[in-house]
Order: structure tokens, then C-alpha cells, then sequence
């Protein structure tokens, strides 16, 4: 066979014939065979190897010359998994039980003798189309999991500010956003002029920690020709060139005393007038304003002007850190790691089991940024095809809080599942039944067995 590499198709092959396995392996070069004799082996290849595709014998020990041991493992298949490729192979003239294979669930089916070009078209076609399905799929749940553009989440307090930031878009009122470095204040600043009226409009970023004090006033406001050594021509500032669109004043919080004045009388009138000028010039700009620090404390220290603060904070919104949302860590890893894993064209990286629990046990005092930082650097410093948490420089959980009973960790994944996909779905059970793949009445039984009470009213609200 030929080499394979980590974007390399995978294909099961469930039959007992030894020498039609050699033939199938044959046929299939370039792909990575994987081959099982019995139910049982089938279904522990498929848990541990994932095929895209599956190549099934119905004739399969203890019944091989009947299909009800083959039925059997398919129906357990694609339980098991069933966005998987189900291709069986049936006896010559055997249709009866090809439709019936093809009703329960199969992609195609293939008559014996195999016939080698068929083969190859078959799955060929069937790897196509289960490739393009995937990659609907990571769309559809990265929209489902993107209440606003660019911010991932499947926590509730998350989902809340993105709500009234939906309801807050629209209208022209200034708005300061409170959290820690790293919690992607920036990027909710971003999804608010994309939903406003202004969207057409520049979006101008400014940081207030960065620029000198010095600098800061002709940053904001531009100057005039001559008014300072080196000032060779008349230059707009970041305000004016904001005009028509979104001026994002980020650590708004380390703002220089003397310059507060100036914005306070900017933010009232809407008027600025350039460094050495004397013309005012007449601003339209939407106002959004962040900042980490505890602005009350910094007006009772005399830091900050008590009327600015009250002329920003129309709509204040507090961004909890990551580790307050820990719902949404394994959401974000997951999606970090695709697009990284893509940048550096090596789409088949996994998190291990014991890196995805030492992300979600760290606290993050970096929030989402040092989150990257770490994903995209495992990345590129990891050697197999999953994730460990090494490669993380993090430290694995202690056995302690990895629970060795199986029927204990589906459990906990079960509810986990549960909870983020009726936090996705703001409660609507019909959408969170769609995003875990099964049906409502399934999903109520699975809520009165974990416990988890859901608002009245909401039980019965369909999708729209």
C-alpha cells in the first residue's frame, strides 16, 4: 500500500474472508485499510480508528451464511456512528437484502465477486461526499455556536451579552464593556458595528494604553500642519477618520487625566478640533469603549472623571473570564485547533483525552489570547497526531479526576453534552435535540434522567 498521510482516508473493512481482505486492500491503495473479521472487532476498530468509510461482508461469524449477524453489526454501526459511509457487499443476486440494507441506513451496496474498478468508484465517490459533509457540519455548528460573529461560546452568561449586544447594535448609544485582557472584548466591539446601521463604515480601533501620553491627543484628534516639530502636513486623527462608522476606544480605563477633559467635551458635542487648529470640526461616530480596570475604584482614587464615565457607560456590559465559562473552553479549543491545525496543513490533529481535562481544570488567567497562544504552539510543536497535554505545557489532571468507570464518564459527557447544547440553543428544545443528533422525545427522557429542569414555556417551544 501506499504511504499514508495524516489527511489520508480511513476505510473499515468488516469480512472474515482473509483473501477478500487482501483484495479489497489491493484495490483500495492510498487508502488506510483497517480490516475486521466479526462484530465484535468491527465495532472496536471503529471507536478507535473513526473511518470515514465502511466496506461490510453481511455474511459475518457466528452466522455466515446468513445476514443476521451482519445486520446486526450494521445496525450497531451506524448507531454507533452515523454520519459514517456504510457500503455492504451482498451475494450475487441478493437484492432482497440490499434494499433492506440500503432502508436501514446504508450509502451504496456492492454484489460478489467484487469487481476491482467498482470498488474504487464507489468508495472513491463515498469518501468525496463524506468529506463534504463534514466540512457542512463544522459550518452549521460553527454558526450554531456563534451567536455573533467571531465569538464561540456555549456558556450562559456568555450568550446573555451577546443578546443584548444583538438588541443593543442597532441603536446609537455608547457602549463600555468591562472584563479581563484576552476575553475578546474587541472582537464583541467588532460584531456591534457589524450589526448596526453603520456596518458600511470604518471600524476604528484605538488602544489608550499603548500610544504616550503625548502622542495620545494628536492620535485621536489629528493636528494641523506646523503644529509641533516634524507635524510636515495637516493629518486627520483616528476620531475623524472614524466618521460615518465605529470608534473603539480600548483600556479606555488608562486614558491620561488631561485628555479625559477633551473626550468628555468630544462625547458631548461630537465636535473635535484638531491639535494646532482652531476650526471644529463636526464628527458622526458611534462610540463602543472597553476596559480591565475597576473604573468606580479609579473614580473614588481620582484616576478617572466621574462625568466621562457616565457620558461612556450608557449600556455597561460585564465579560466573565474564561474560567467562569468553562462550558465554552472545549467548544473554543476545538474550533482554535481546526484553524491552526489547517494553517500548518495538518487537518487530522486530535486533542488526547487527558489534554482536553487539563484544559478544562486550568483557570486561564490569559483568557481566550493565552488560550491560543498555547493551542497554536502545540500545533506546531507536536509530534503524533494528537494533542497531549505536554504539548499544551500544561499539567495532566491527577488520576483522581479522571473517573476509570466507563458507565461514570459517558455520564458526565452525557450531561455535559446536554447542557452546552441547551445553552446553544437558548432553550429551545427542539434545536438542542437537532444539535445532539437525536429526537425531542429522546431529549426529555434524557433531561428527567440528569436532572436538568428547563424554564416553563420552554419545553414545548418548537424551532422556527
Amino acid at each position: 500500500m501506499a504511504e499514508t498521510s495524516e489527511d489520508t482516508g480511513r476505510v473499515l473493512v468488516v469480512e472474515d474472508d482473509a483473501g477478500l481482505q487482501r483484495q479489497i486492500r489491493w484495490c483500495l491503495e492510498g487508502y488506510e485499510v483497517v480490516a475486521a473479521g466479526s462484530r465484535g472487532e468491527a465495532i472496536t476498530a471503529l471507536r478507535r480508528f473513526e473511518p470515514e468509510i465502511v466496506l461490510q461482508d453481511l455474511g459475518l461469524p457466528p452466522d455466515p451464511a446468513g445476514v443476521s449477524e451482519g445486520f446486526a453489526c450494521l445496525s450497531e454501526l451506524l448507531a454507533l456512528s452515523p454520519h459514517t459511509k456504510v457500503i455492504v457487499m451482498t451475494g450475487n443476486g441478493d437484492h432482497a437484502n440490499a434494499v433492506k440494507a440500503v432502508g436501514a441506513g446504508v450509502w451504496d451496496f456492492l454484489e460478489k465477486p467484487v469487481d476491482s474498478g467498482i470498488l474504487r468508484v464507489i468508495v472513491d465517490r463515498a469518501f468525496r461526499v463524506s468529506r463534504l459533509e463534514a466540512n457542512l457540519r463544522q459550518v452549521l455548528d460553527a454558526k450554531a455556536l456563534e451567536p455573533l460573529a467571531g465569538i464561540i461560546t456555549a456558556s450562559d452568561a456568555m450568550l446573555a451579552v451577546c443578546r443584548k449586544l444583538e438588541k443593543l447594535a442597532p441603536t446609537e448609544v455608547t457602549v463600555l464593556l468591562l472584563g479581563e485582557s484576552g476575553t475578546g472584548k474587541e472582537l464583541l466591539a467588532r460584531a456591534v458595528h457589524a450589526l448596526s446601521p453603520r456596518h458600511d463604515g470604518p471600524f476604528v480601533p484605538i488602544n489608550c494604553a499603548a500610544i504616550p501620553e503625548t502622542l495620545l491627543e494628536s492620535e485621536l484628534f489629528g493636528y494641523e500642519k506646523g503644529a509641533f516639530t516634524g507635524a510636515l502636513r495637516t493629518t486627520p486623527g483616528k476620531v475623524e477618520t472614524a466618521s460615518g462608522g465605529t470608534l473603539f476606544l480600548d483600556e479606555i480605563g488608562d486614558m491620561a487625566p488631561s485628555l479625559q477633559a477633551k473626550m468628555l467635551r468630544f462625547l458631548q458635542d461630537r465636535v473635535i478640533e484638531r491639535v494646532g487648529g482652531r476650526v471644529p470640526i463636526p464628527i458622526d461616530v458611534r462610540v463602543v469603549c472597553a476596559t480591565n480596570h475597576d473604573l468606580q475604584s479609579a473614580i473614588q482614587q481620582g484616576r478617572f472623571r466621574a462625568d466621562l464615565y457616565y457620558r461612556i457607560s450608557e449600556v455597561t456590559l460585564a465579560v466573565p473570564p474564561l474560567r467562569e465559562r468553562r462550558a465554552c473552553i472545549p467548544v473554543i479549543a476545538q474550533h482554535l485547533l481546526r484553524r491552526y491545525a489547517e494553517a500548518q496543513r495538518r487537518p487530522r490533529l486530535l486533542f488526547a483525552p487527558e489534554a482536553l481535562a487539563a484544559l478544562e481544570a486550568y483557570d486561564w488567567p490569559g483568557n481566550v489570547r493565552e488560550l491560543e497562544n498555547r493551542i497554536n504552539t502545540a500545533v506546531i510543536m507536536s509530534e503524533g497526531r494528537l494533542i497531549t497535554p505536554e504539548d499544551l505545557a500544561l499539567e495532566a489532571p491527577g488520576d483522581a479526576s479522571l473517573p476509570l468507570n466507563l458507565r461514570c464518564v459517558r455520564a458526565r459527557a452525557e450531561e455535559a453534552a446536554v447542557r452546552q447544547a441547551l445553552a446553544v440553543a437558548d432553550g429551545n428544545l427542539s434545536k438542542a435535540a437537532d444539535l445532539l443528533g437525536i429526537t425531542r422525545p429522546t431529549l426529555y427522557l434524557l433531561l428527567e434522567r440528569l436532572g436538568i429542569d428547563v424554564e416553563p414555556g420552554r419545553r414545548a417551544r418548537s424551532a422556527p
